[in-house]
């Protein structure tokens, strides 16, 4: 009789031996992303910027292989400090293969009424710390042939969103500078993907209706009921699906999908 061994596969984890460095990963998609990376075989670490919501993911994470995960704590308001503690980080565990780039979004609020400064502040948060992140970790991903940039962004990076229009403005730099990388990337093994999330059941989702409702002088139901009409699945997604694509993305099997942006919105961005 043949035994059947327990041992990790490539089919069950397929990014066993890999480093994941997972960004805003103490909630909503993050943390999902950070728990899927895990569970598909990877050392993660999780990056954020609350010590204590950082404790509590780093004991929630799987280890199916045994894994050594890590934390990295960080604000990504500031590039610099987001490119010291990369550089740390590396020196003591070592290599990253997967990046994935994931920040709150800036306060809602229309694009005519923003300040410069609120522009710049979220320039830095969202596109100059994860520039930042890949000049730190390409090198070593460039040298062993293996490489993975995912940006979680927004469905804004298509059809801007009414009340948010510094995240509008800046998500779609993002989207432009992802599409830029993966060229220059590619012959190295390095791929640069962007996922735009529709509705997803997060605490930010929540704060935005709520202000929303406030602004309006609505319910929140009446909110998400508006929401979810312009939703053909008829429902909001769980941050545990983009977390599924993310680690698509990350894995062998998406190495020829580069430089694209990739809605994950119940087919929101279909109704045109």
């Amino acid at each position: 009789m043949t035994s059947m061994s327990s041992a990790p596969t490539p089919a069950t984890h397929p990014l066993l031996g890999r480093h994941a460095f997972v960004c805003g990963a103490t909630q909503g998609i993050g943390k999902a992303t950070a728990l899927a990376m895990a569970a598909a075989g990877a050392t993660v670490t999780a990056c954020g910027r609350n010590d204590q919501g950082l404790v509590r993911v780093l004991e929630e994470l799987p280890r199916p292989a045994g894994q050594k995960h890590w934390t990295v704590e960080v604000d990504f308001a500031s590039s610099k400090d987001v490119e010291f503690a990369a550089r740390t980080h590396l020196a003591s565990a070592g290599p990253v293969h997967v990046l994935v780039n994931n920040t709150g979004g800036p306060p809602a609020g229309s694009a005519i009424e923003a300040r410069a400064d609120d522009f710049t502040k979220a320039f830095e948060m969202q596109l100059l710390s994860a520039h930042a992140l890949v000049q730190a970790f390409a090198p070593a991903m460039r040298e062993c042939g293996y490489g993975r940039v995912v940006n979680i962004a927004s469905t804004s990076v298509v059809t801007p969103i009414r009340g948010l229009g510094v995240s509008n403005t800046v998500r779609a730099a993002v989207a432009n500078w992802a599409r830029t990388l993966a060229v220059e990337l590619a012959p190295f093994g390095i791929t640069v993907n962007t996922v735009l999330p529709g509705f997803t059941r997060t605490a930010r989702l929540e704060a935005l209706f709520e202000g929303r409702a406030r602004r309006a002088g609505m319910s929140l139901p009446e909110v998400e009921a508006d929401a979810m009409r312009t939703v053909p699945m008829g429902r909001f997604a769980a941050p545990e699906e983009i977390a599924a694509v993310a680690v698509f993305l990350a894995s062998p099997a998406a190495s020829y999908l580069t430089g694209v942006n990739i809605p994950v919105d119940g087919g929101r961005l279909a109704l045109g």
